[in-house]
């Protein structure tokens, strides 16, 4: 399976069954002295597009071509062009979404690996009935930065309960974004991490005796 980032929490998926979007983001004016300055997408048409939740880093449909089928913001088990996806409700907070709101937690399976993306998940930790749902993964998407979502440690417990072979964080500051955490402090908690000279990659090309933290290079404006 391919893997392409596109900054924030917006990754691609390419594989046997067909393609899947995450969190595809809209390019905004905001606020003064807040940056988010990831290039815009390209009109891709993936089969399927996973939406998290409702805010413009996550929710921007429209930066893309219509896909066959899109799921935003729910909860439940579901048939798509893909297979099946399990939407599993959360919080982007650790006050029962009462500040930010919602959070879906996406779990599906391509090319024989179990993915689970966790959007901006905010909660203090996974719940047994969320982690009962999602079970164990090979390949987990993070968020790191702090601030709206969780950090370092928090996203270290839910990598290793979830067993994961390949852990990839998102959601943090990088020339682009500057209202995140780095993401040096997640890094220095693992024992083998691959930095890549690229945003793309190829799951078959890392194997290692224990979990592997892969972290695609940053996309840039040119």
């Amino acid at each position: 399976m391919q893997v392409t980032w596109y900054g924030q929490a917006a990754f691609l998926l390419e594989a046997a069954e067909g393609s899947v979007f995450l969190d595809p983001f809209k390019v905004l004016a905001l606020r003064p002295g807040m940056v988010f300055d990831y290039p815009p997408l390209p009109r891709l048409a993936p089969d399927v597009v996973l939406i998290t939740h409702e805010h413009f880093d996550h929710n921007g449909l429209d930066a893309l071509d219509q896909p066959k089928m899109t799921l935003r913001a729910t909860a439940g088990r579901f048939t798509t062009p893909v297979g099946e996806v399990l939407a599993v409700a959360g919080e982007h907070d650790d006050v029962a979404g009462t500040k930010r709101g919602p959070n879906t937690i996406f779990r599906l399976e391509l090319d024989g690996l179990r993915i689970a993306h966790f959007g901006d998940f905010g909660q203090k930790e996974l719940r047994p009935e969320q982690f009962e749902q999602i079970g164990l993964v090979d390949l987990v998407f993070l968020p790191v930065g702090a601030g709206p979502t969780i950090g370092p440690e928090a996203a270290r417990t839910i990598a290793q309960t979830l067993e994961a072979r390949y852990i990839v964080p998102m959601h943090y500051r990088t020339p682009a974004v500057n209202f995140l955490e780095p993401v040096d402090p997640f890094l220095a908690l693992w024992d083998d991490v691959r930095q890549l000279d690229g945003a793309s990659f190829e799951t078959r090309d890392f194997t290692a005796d224990g979990p592997v933290c892969i972290v695609p290079k940053a996309p840039l404006r040119a």
